[in-house]
């Protein structure tokens, strides 16, 4: 008979998402498209008369020959530019898959630069065991991807812009301010009022906060919001267009993170364990985002970051593969 002590252990819910994801390649505007993939993350790409500039790289150089593929069905300029939103491996480790297709430009902001520097090696090990059917040709990453040409000086707004022109349309990139990291980094295509907002935006699906910074990223939601978008390519889900749509994905985003966080203080003020944070912070969230896609992964992490950021814990700790274990070790205890 199975026992407590000697059950095994339940994986992350990542683990077991072995399933292919339905992928859509979609036009947003004359210039602008999104990838997306039920859930995954997405990236998007922005086609100019003599060059291309994709957002967010895909995890793995493999997993790239597919979006490269469907930008090909399109266009056959280069690809000259590759955008790191932030630093996260499921975004950024398929960037040299794109030298073969012109492209001569990583850009990260200064931020993302840093925590590259600080925490990627661990980040990319600990999202490698997290993720197994993103990583399936994890065997083809060369190593960490590095910039080669960096945004602004760390200062959140738009003083800090590097506006890349593409051929017939001018792409905007900034550090707009704190939320998923503290180096969040959007691509905004102001004539066609197009908003590439990396994990700063998501919609029914989770948002995963892991590395966040909760108290700041409502600020930089409403900074997004300002522009007045009329599409957006979030980090995850589908692409929206239309203002109103638009303001559906940040209203998705502000609720998860506000939810969230008042869950977390109120978890820290009471001294709870982390799984007793886990049980009370699932009271409020459940009800509203427990049926969404990756939302089991992303929650106990979220509530881990929750509770440190409610106890004063400013720079959020580096998540290692031995990290992963012990916090799920303690939510399964």
């Amino acid at each position: 008979m199975t026992t407590p002590d000697t059950a095994p252990a339940k994986a992350f819910a990542s683990q077991a998402d072995l399933a292919d994801k339905k992928i859509s390649f979609e036009q947003l505007s004359q210039h602008c498209w999104a990838y997306t993939a039920e859930g995954d993350p997405n990236s998007g790409v922005i086609i100019g008369d003599q060059f291309i500039m994709v957002s967010d790289a895909t995890a793995t150089p493999a997993m790239a020959q597919d979006l490269i593929a469907k930008i090909r069905t399109v266009s056959d300029k280069p690809i000259k530019y590759v955008l790191l939103t932030h630093y996260h491996a499921v975004r950024v480790l398929g960037a040299s898959a794109y030298k073969a297709e012109g492209a001569t430009e990583i850009i990260a902001s200064q931020g993302t630069l840093e925590l590259i520097k600080e925490r990627g090696a661990q980040d990319m090990q600990s999202e490698m065991e997290r993720f197994p059917r993103l990583f399936r040709g994890a065997q083809g990453v060369p190593g960490l991807t590095w910039p080669t040409l960096v945004v602004g000086d760390g200062t959140p707004g738009r003083q800090g812009t590097l506006t890349v022109d593409l051929g017939g349309v001018k792409v905007q990139i900034w550090h707009p301010g704190s939320g998923h990291t503290r180096g969040d980094t959007i691509a905004w295509v102001e004539a066609e009022k197009v908003l590439f907002s990396g994990d700063l935006v998501e919609y029914q699906a989770g948002v995963y906060t892991g590395d966040a910074q909760l108290e700041e990223w409502p600020a930089t939601l409403e900074a997004l919001r300002a522009l007045g978008a009329t599409a957006i390519v979030p980090g995850r889900g589908a692409a929206m267009k239309g203002a109103a749509d638009v303001n559906k994905a940040l209203d998705y985003t502000q609720t998860w993170i506000t939810t969230l966080f008042k869950a977390g203080k109120e978890a820290a003020a009471a001294n709870m364990t982390l799984k007793a944070a886990m049980a009370h912070t699932r009271k409020s969230m459940d009800p509203i985002f427990g049926h969404v896609f990756i939302y089991e992964h992303c929650l106990p992490f979220d509530v881990s970051r929750a509770y440190d950021e409610a106890k004063g814990i400013k720079n959020p700790r580096i998540w290692t593969a031995q990290r992963d274990l012990e916090m799920w070790g303690a939510l399964q205890a």
